[in-house]
């Protein structure tokens, strides 16, 4: 019962950390990533579709990516949708290819960007202690229940303290890396 709270613990920790990598793919560096639009929608044929259904995105260089629709009714819609994002490219557009150029970022901006990064970092350390806390409380339970003797729930819970702070640690190590990323001219 103990070891299946602490894989259940440590997977859902590793989803938190997966989701804070994601949610970093999103914040713009210096350099282009096609995981700068991934969450860009696009009003398409009736209805609001992901950019990636409606055109192929490529990174044509370090400082631009390229967008290049399926349907070449669909270029005015993508040029919409890029304008009315929160990410403050205007695109250019040459027949039916889009080109997205990435500005350079000033030190300003670089510091605004880390301290978001900061931030998600914070919010995946949250989300961390909550799956601690909940397994915590699993264990606690089943002493309730005289399923488990209290040596058996103090055991479990350095495992899971030890396993929160490794999740922590991973985070950290997240955070740093991308802030890094920012910094780099």
């Amino acid at each position: 019962m103990i070891n299946e709270i602490k894989q259940d613990a440590q997977a859902r920790m590793a989803k938190s950390i997966e989701a804070l990598r994601h949610n970093l793919v999103k914040v713009r560096t210096g350099r282009a990533s096609t995981g700068l639009v991934d969450t860009i929608r696009v009003s398409a044929y009736g209805s609001d579709v992901p950019l990636s259904q409606v055109a192929a995105v490529s990174v044509s260089d370090a400082r631009s990516l390229v967008i290049t629709p399926w349907d070449k009714s669909m270029v005015g819609p993508i040029e919409k949708a890029i304008l009315a994002s929160d990410l403050g490219l205007t695109p250019n557009t040459a027949g039916t290819t889009i080109r997205l150029n990435l500005p350079a970022l000033t030190e300003e901006r670089r510091r605004d960007l880390a301290k978001v990064v900061a931030s998600e970092g914070e919010d995946a350390k949250v989300a961390i202690r909550n799956v601690r806390r909940d397994a915590n409380q699993q264990v606690k339970d089943l002493l309730k229940e005289k399923q488990v003797t209290e040596d058996d729930v103090r055991r479990a819970e350095d495992d899971i303290q030890k396993i929160t702070d490794k999740a922590i640690k991973d985070v950290d190590e997240v955070v740093k890396a991308k802030e890094q990323e920012l910094m780099a001219v």
